[in-house]
């Protein structure tokens, strides 16, 4: 059995191999049930969520992530999500990894995410706009690169602390960053907008939004959360990482619904309807939103990936 830690995890998911196996397993063979989305007390605190993520490819492996999320672990200085993957041979139920779950939530979002944006935003897109400042910015901008010509990044977060630092991790790798002091007017230029924040409040106006945009949507993932007003939706084309967990959990797209603002009719496709050519971005005029809570079939392709990564490793060394 492998035990993959963090920096293990970081290093077996590279960015082009990670975006081509998700694109692979959306188009292949996975079970995946509903995830188990569970509320749980903190006392004298914001409530916590657990978790459970189960999927498998019939014969050949099967996985289950177990997350935490923590909202009040900022107070603590600590990561407000903790996980751990595991993941199991799909023919004798061996467990064969435990994987480090942070960094393979946080490295297949945002390859999601680029998945999405290579159907989705222009191809000539190049001034990127990240909103939130915590374990996703960097890989936003990373993933992105990936898929779109990035020439310009700017990160915005309510913490100014916190988005220098950010900004500051992205030009060590060799980003253009700056920091966004006025999230109107940076969301007003960039070509592509990725959220990745708590935020039970929207955040990004459609009246924001330029023509040819691209708002891509990750940190909301409960019916509460959004962070995106109803304009916004309304004035995009929309799509989702999976039709079952978007109209189950996604605040963003669930209330807009409530309030009479759109239908169900008005998400186009999910990302497994993408990958197999269905029809992304119409014009280069036209505003697209991506929606993602995030799927099970994500973690197990990102698994199955640091697995056979690592094994290919090792016995090469």
């Amino acid at each position: 059995m492998l035990i993959l830690d963090q920096i293990q995890t970081s290093r077996c998911l590279d960015w082009d191999a990670l975006i081509a196996s998700l694109a692979a397993m959306f188009q292949g063979d996975c079970v995946m049930p509903v995830r188990h989305h569970h509320h749980v007390a903190v006392p004298g605190e914001a409530d916590a969520t657990l978790l459970l993520m189960p999927a498998w490819q019939p014969g050949q492996y099967i996985g289950v992530k177990l997350v935490s999320v923590f909202p009040d672990n900022a107070k603590r200085s600590l990561p407000a999500i903790h996980g751990s993957y595991l993941l199991s041979s799909g023919r004798t139920g061996e467990l064969l990894a435990v994987i480090d779950g942070g960094e393979l939530t946080a490295r297949r979002t945002a390859a999601a995410s680029a998945l999405a944006a290579r159907h989705l935003a222009r191809e000539d897109a190049s001034r990127l706009l990240v909103v939130g400042t915590g374990r996703l910015s960097v890989n936003l901008v990373e993933a992105h690169s990936r898929v779109r010509p990035i020439t310009e990044v700017s990160i915005w977060g309510r913490d100014r602390e916190k988005a220098e630092q950010a900004a500051a991790d992205a030009r060590a790798l060799g980003y253009a960053a700056i920091v966004a002091t006025d999230l109107e007017a940076a969301a007003r230029q960039a070509d592509i907008i990725s959220c990745a924040t708590l935020s039970r409040s929207p955040l990004i106006k459609g009246e924001w939004l330029k023509p040819g945009s691209h708002l891509d949507l990750i940190g909301a993932f409960t019916k509460e959360m959004r962070e995106s007003d109803d304009e916004a939706v309304r004035r995009a084309r929309v799509f989702v990482d999976t039709r079952e967990g978007a109209f189950a959990e996604a605040g963003d797209i669930l209330q807009p619904i409530a309030a009479g603002i759109i239908s169900q009719d008005h998400v186009q496709a999910e990302l497994s309807e993408l990958v197999r050519g269905a029809e992304g971005r119409k014009s280069p005029d036209e505003i697209t939103l991506f929606k993602s809570v995030g799927a099970a079939l994500e973690d197990l392709a990102g698994a199955i990936l640091a697995y056979q990564t690592a094994r290919q490793d090792s016995a090469e060394s």
